[in-house]
């Protein structure tokens, strides 16, 4: 770029900001490089292989029975509109500044600093909590299948969920996260071929599922497909959307309603696919491949979705439909348990490459943070051979585990879902931002009709935020309330920006 492009950073106040330029430069040095090495495919993978987890074998009947019937399938178009105009947001900032850390990045180069920091260290909260949740859900259903053969867990190993009143360490959760850190550390090329590998047997068993249940769909079951609006029942306190707490706006279940309900319930099986957005840095032509891998993951995973809960309410009354596993529960209705069998296979097998990309956006994120100082730069050192930042690979791989180990999955679900709608507002402003501040950029893909689509971003996103309970806004609050502190501490003082415009 031209001396009159690279413009200097805004170095005073809470909102100095970091030019695009200077964070392309910065991922060329050598120690603080990542290796390129990924393709368009393998971010579509990548994609694909994050957001497809339990909730296309266990949401899909949950929501039906409970929120809105046959017209699920519409819940889930929704929540894929609203993941598509984030979508948009990142796939232009993800080609315009391909530097580790997704959001974080961006909002550094748009909002400011502190904005950044809050960014990053809401984004550290949910691709680490995640990766925990899933890690435990892969291990309930490891222990499902180990069972099936007659070989039983002893409680003091099966972890919280399981032994209620002593303490009990999940070991298979635990050695699940260190294995994947393991392959994190070894590089991304691997990392990209175990999770195209697992991602292949995960889609055919979920394509196998749809194809055999269209032979037990029976159309009387999709009747009524919207059905009669119910009210629900009145909420109070911390366990009350906030929404219902701000203005007294009590959803409903069911009716047309109840599939914005359902919406901002089954948008949560859609949480991951913004961490592809976290390889920007590691992509061999980040500038065309970004958008094609956001945008192709998204798609595949909003069609699979819907085709799921269509066949799962046709092929049973949504009534009739189980909530703990409604669509094996509905091939054992129908005479055909060893479906039942092979889904919980596909969610043990596809659960794996979840947690290990979740961990890969947990690291790179943090790895950036160190890079630009709010982090001590010794976690920014890449690994000599493998070109990968080995050291917050392993810190964090071994501090996951641990929490994976001890705690309850219940425990840790809520908080990642209010993380990633945050990140989803911020890119959407930063992208308004950065349009105004910086016209000059050369940018290969542009979101559309702009400003109406960061816009309708941020409406939608605040919307599903605020139907989640207040008792999670007051814990993320806390979280960011320690994150500030923390900046103030450390972030502030050691910034790179501090140092001299000529630093290399």
């Amino acid at each position: 770029m031209t001396a009159q492009q690279d413009t200097p950073p805004s170095r005073d106040g809470l909102f100095r900001t970091k030019t695009v330029e200077q964070s392309i430069r910065d991922t060329e040095e050598p120690e603080h490089a990542l290796r390129k090495s990924l393709s368009a495919v393998d971010l579509t993978v990548f994609g694909v292989g994050v957001v497809i987890g339990t909730g296309i074998f266990v949401l899909t009947g949950k929501v039906a029975k409970e929120t809105a019937g046959p017209a699920t399938a519409l819940a889930f178009v929704v929540a894929g509109v609203v993941c598509a105009l984030a979508a948009l947001c990142y796939a232009e900032f993800a080609s315009t500044v391909p530097v580790a850390g997704s959001a974080y990045t961006f909002s550094y180069a748009s909002l400011g600093e502190l904005v950044a920091w809050i960014i990053g260290w809401d984004l550290v909260l949910e691709f680490a909590l995640g990766t925990a949740v899933v890690a435990v859900g892969w291990s309930g259903y490891v222990r499902s299948l180990l069972e099936n053969f007659g070989w039983h867990m002893p409680d003091v190993l099966a972890g919280p969920d399981v032994a209620k009143g002593f303490i009990s360490f999940d070991v298979l959760a635990f050695a699940l996260v260190l294995v994947l850190t393991v392959v994190l550390v070894l590089g991304m090329k691997l990392s990209a071929r175990v999770t195209t590998v697992v991602v292949a047997i995960k889609v055919a068993v979920v394509l196998i599922v749809i194809i055999a249940g269209l032979f037990f769909v029976k159309a009387a079951n999709y009747s009524p497909f919207i059905p009669e609006a119910q009210p629900q029942p009145s909420g109070s306190g911390l366990t009350a959307p906030l929404v219902q707490l701000m203005f007294g706006f009590a959803p409903t279940n069911f009716g047309v309603m109840g599939i914005f309900t359902a919406a901002s319930i089954v948008f949560f099986a859609f949480i991951g696919f913004d961490v592809v957005a976290t390889a920007a840095e590691e992509t061999k032509l980040p500038q065309r491949d970004m958008p094609r891998g956001i945008l192709a993951s998204l798609f595949i995973c909003t069609v699979l979705y819907v085709a799921v809960s269509l066949v799962v309410t046709g092929m049973e009354h949504y009534t009739d439909l189980s909530v703990e596993a409604p669509l094996a529960d509905a091939f054992k209705a129908v005479g055909h348990p060893v479906y039942a069998g092979l889904i919980s296979f596909g969610a043990a097998i596809g659960l794996t490459t979840v947690c290990l990309i979740l961990l890969l956006g947990q690291t790179r994120v943090f790895f950036a943070m160190s890079r630009d100082g709010l982090l001590p730069r010794f976690f920014s050192k890449t690994h000599p051979k493998y070109g990968t930042p080995y050291r917050p690979t392993i810190l964090l791989g071994v501090i996951i585990a641990i929490v994976a180990g001890f705690t309850s999955i219940n425990e840790l679900a809520t908080l990642v879902n209010i993380g990633t709608l945050f990140a989803f507002v911020v890119v959407a402003l930063g992208v308004l931002v950065l349009r105004r501040t910086r016209p000059d950029l050369p940018r290969a893909f542009r979101t559309p009709w702009v400003p109406v689509i960061p816009v309708l971003s941020v409406a939608a996103s605040v919307w599903l935020m605020l139907n989640l309970p207040a008792e999670t806004w007051l814990r993320f609050g806390v979280w960011m309330a320690i994150g500030v502190i923390i900046y103030f501490a450390y972030g502030r003082k050691h910034s790179r920006i501090n140092e001299p415009v000529g630093r290399s």
